[in-house]
């Protein structure tokens, strides 16, 4: 199979103007598209060919929408100050345990990785304007972050 950058950097506007109908709003669909690379990553060796590549990818970010929809349904469905159903203390203790993996991992990133995650993910920074920071294009602000994210979710695999 081709290397997973290829992939992304082929279909990432496939993926996005898909996720744009869906939507209908620019960040919402670039936020359902990076997350839709992000579990194709994680999913890439599930990939048998029985469908187009552009397919799978498309039927994930359709999923990644459907979840942040429910996601949202179920937290202004919820009473002010009630828990969800799945917010337990197990899940808030692993939640945690996770959260200083990953914290640690991010300290770990070498550069630029881990400015243009934290820019992206922390500083809610477009990558418009994190492109312009450094001096790149959008598209090398969406791979570098998309790499960064691949080298965390490693990371987290391993520990």
């Amino acid at each position: 199979m081709q290397d997973f950058d290829q992939v992304y950097t082929a279909y990432y506007q496939v993926v996005f103007r898909y996720s744009l109908a869906l939507t209908h709003d620019r960040d919402t669909a670039e936020e359902v598209t990076q997350q839709a690379f992000f579990q194709a990553l994680k999913k890439i060796d599930r990939f048998r060919g029985e469908c187009a590549l552009e397919s799978w990818l498309c039927r994930i970010a359709k999923n990644v929408y459907l979840s942040m929809l429910r996601k949202n349904r179920r937290i202004s469905d919820e009473p002010e100050g009630v828990p969800a159903v799945e917010d337990t203390v197990q899940t808030a203790l692993e939640d945690a345990e996770t959260a200083d993996r990953l914290f640690t991992l991010l300290h770990q990133l070498p550069e630029p990785y881990k400015e243009v995650f934290w820019l992206r993910t922390f500083g809610e920074r477009s990558f418009g304007e994190i492109a312009a920071l450094f001096g790149k294009t959008e598209s090398w602000a969406r791979v570098t972050y998309h790499r960064a994210k691949g080298k965390l979710q490693k990371g987290l695999d391993e520990t």
